[in-house]
């Protein structure tokens, strides 16, 4: 029993630096990080406005949807 807590504290011991996918800074990926993958929230802000503005996108196949709110049916 004793093997798996020194394995677990060992596991905790290791921390993951990753890159801010925004401006590319060193980040620790633990848990008192609030903003990961991000380094803090203007980058994470950053992003979101990103996506909101279309300038990510998930590749893949187009959607056959098409959104006509001029109709006025449902």
């Amino acid at each position: 029993m004793t093997e798996k807590l020194d394995t677990a504290q060992k596991q905790n011991d290791v921390t993951k630096i990753v890159a801010c996918p925004t401006c590319k800074k060193s980040v620790k990926w633990d848990q008192d990080n609030i903003f990961r993958p991000f380094c803090c929230k203007r980058c994470k802000l950053i992003d979101l406005g990103e996506w909101a503005s279309e300038g990510h996108k998930i590749a893949g196949e187009k959607s056959m949807f098409v959104d006509d709110d001029s109709s006025g049916e449902f």
